[in-house]
């Protein structure tokens, strides 16, 4: 694994028994995200965006093959281990957003902030910058109820950024948002990449990430079917 890469996928397989028999979800994976790489796993749904995903973020484990983040193997870490990993290196960004309904935009940001001992003060503080970096410094006190999609989804964004994580892993995250909001979001990721040299990886069919990705992983079928530097992509008619 070379010094620039930051996620190192190597012959991944994911299977799920169900009672109809297994399900092949991933079948041979092998995919290396640099340090500050905004990268789009494009494909249709089911193709095993969302299982890679899980891979990766070290909510699931692999039927075989590994996930390295930093070189470390996360199936070789402890339960501990994995919930220090899960809490600082990475932040999650969903397409069903997964706010806490009762607490202010506020109040979701500052959650994640409460399992790493940082007091309260510093929460507050630092809450309020993140919202305002993703363009809601003015409705911090909202409830998500009170929010519009988009509004939400940048709630999501800052919460994902609580305690600095050099990856960001979005699933699907324009995927319920409306064509302006969509982009803004899509812009908001890519700025994110650029000012804070985050990297982003992004579990999409949305084509609008083709404009601001480094690189496009094309999984189809469990399979990663071609990885194209942006400016050399070119789009299938099944693809449009």
């Amino acid at each position: 694994m070379l010094a620039s890469t930051v996620v190192q996928v190597e012959d991944l397989y994911k299977d799920y028994v169900l009672r109809g028999g297994a399900v092949h979800a991933l079948r041979g994976i092998n995919l290396s995200v640099k340090r500050g790489e905004y990268i789009a796993v494009m494909g249709p749904s089911g193709s095993g965006k969302t299982t890679l995903f899980n891979m990766i973020g070290g909510l699931d484990k692999p039927t075989k093959g590994t996930v390295k983040i930093d070189n470390v193997d996360l199936s070789k870490m402890s339960a501990k281990q994995l919930a220090w990993v899960r809490s600082r290196k990475i932040g999650y960004v969903f397409q069903t957003f997964n706010l806490i309904p009762v607490l202010t935009a506020l109040g979701n940001v500052m959650l994640p902030m409460i399992f790493t001992g940082m007091k309260k003060e510093e929460r507050i503080k630092k809450a309020k910058e993140l919202l305002s970096l993703v363009g809601l410094g003015e409705r911090i006190n909202h409830r998500p109820t009170e929010l519009s999609g988009g509004q939400q989804q940048r709630v999501a964004i800052a919460r994902a950024l609580a305690n600095d994580p050099s990856i960001i892993l979005a699933d699907e995250p324009t995927g319920n948002l409306d064509l302006n909001t969509g982009l803004a979001i899509v812009n908001l990721l890519y700025r994110l990449k650029v000012e804070r040299n985050t990297t982003v990886i992004c579990a999409t069919h949305d084509l609008k990430m083709v404009d601001v990705s480094d690189r496009l992983a094309w999984i189809r079928d469990g399979q990663i079917e071609r990885i194209e530097e942006r400016t050399t992509v070119s789009l299938t008619s099944d693809e449009l």
